[in-house]
């Protein structure tokens, strides 16, 4: 059990900041804002990849320090909050806790002072998160999806979002982010602090308000590519018991995302047609997943999140696919964007 207990102290002495973004262009502006009203301003940094709007001139001006990953490497957000939290531990190394913030993300008020009592208060929890919330669920189905996707149960969790404030010391412990993930990097370091025995919690407070834009069927097919491909990738690194890492995750994208749908078109000419029949279990599995939202939100919104859930297999088996491609053929994969 880590016994680094800390004692209580103003947040201003011991808390950074790591913003992270790639042409967020005004999303970023309410971002750095966002921080600057939490956190003082010399303990936040923006790490910027390879942006080619006005991101980094706009968090200079604002007094901000900004870094830029080296081009020679690929991108990775993961790479991105390493860069910033390693920048801040050295230059401040009193700091004991660190706040992520995506660049199209911009904090609650008065998050930070929450999620800072709540890591003081609990001396073996490492990461503590909150409720992201979409700044505009009502523009887009896609919004709304991602909204209900951030609605996860309060307590003990087993992995933070993008979003989350950290405790420096079991960051370091287990090494920071993987720098090489390109999707799916946060749980996959919750995974290996759960190891060394620190614990994740969800609390009840609104922690950021997210801009997704997600307005095209093309975009969230792409981000859901993307989640396939972290599946894949964690199960890969960590499907071994006792977590196996995603492997029931990767297993449903194959199985009705690939298997099942092949299955059924390639058994359609000898039976007649009637093979597609099979594709009541289809029915069945969106009817299961609209009963369980049921509980939080209203059925119209409940059978959007069914439908699309049971749609996202398909580009959840691509992710697998291309995951796995490229690892047989021993070539790094770029980054999966979708805006």
């Amino acid at each position: 059990m880590p016994q680094d207990v800390v004692k209580p102290a103003p947040a201003e002495q011991t808390l950074g900041l790591v913003a992270i973004g790639r042409n967020e262009g005004e999303r970023l502006k309410a971002c750095l804002n966002s921080a600057i009203a939490q956190v003082p301003i010399a303990h936040i940094v923006y790490v910027d990849s390879s942006s080619t709007d006005d991101s980094v001139t706009w968090a200079t001006d604002l007094g901000i320090t900004v870094l830029t990953l080296d081009l020679s490497i690929p991108f990775t957000a993961a790479r991105a909050r390493n860069t910033g939290y390693k920048y801040l531990c050295t230059e401040y190394p009193q700091l004991t806790f660190i706040q992520f913030l995506d660049g199209d993300c911009q904090l609650a008020p008065d998050w930070c002072t929450t999620a800072l009592a709540t890591l003081v208060m609990y001396p073996d929890v490492a990461v503590v998160c909150g409720r992201r919330r979409e700044k505009s669920p009502e523009q887009s189905v896609y919004n709304l999806l991602c909204d209900m996707e951030w609605d996860t149960p309060i307590g003990e969790a087993l992995a933070c979002g993008g979003d989350a404030l950290m405790r420096i010391s079991a960051l370091q412990q287990v090494g920071g982010y993987r720098d090489s993930l390109i999707a799916g990097e946060e749980p996959e370091l919750c995974l290996r602090l759960r190891r060394n025995h620190w614990r994740i919690l969800r609390i009840d407070a609104d922690m950021t308000w997210h801009d997704a834009q997600i307005t095209q069927f093309s975009q969230w097919w792409q981000r859901t590519v993307r989640a396939g491909h972290a599946y894949a990738e964690g199960a890969w690194l960590h499907g071994a018991p006792p977590e196996r890492h995603w492997v029931q995750e990767s297993l449903r994208s194959w199985i009705w995302g690939f298997i099942l749908p092949i299955t059924l078109l390639a058994t359609l000419p000898g039976s007649q047609g009637w093979s597609l029949a099979g594709g009541v279990v289809y029915v069945l599995l969106a009817a299961k997943i609209c009963w369980t939202q049921h509980s939080k939100h209203s059925w119209s919104a409940s059978a959007t999140y069914a439908l699309f859930c049971v749609l996202g297999k398909l580009p959840e088996a691509q992710g697998q696919l291309q995951f796995h491609w490229y690892r047989i053929a021993g070539r790094t994969q770029q980054i999966v964007e979708y805006k």
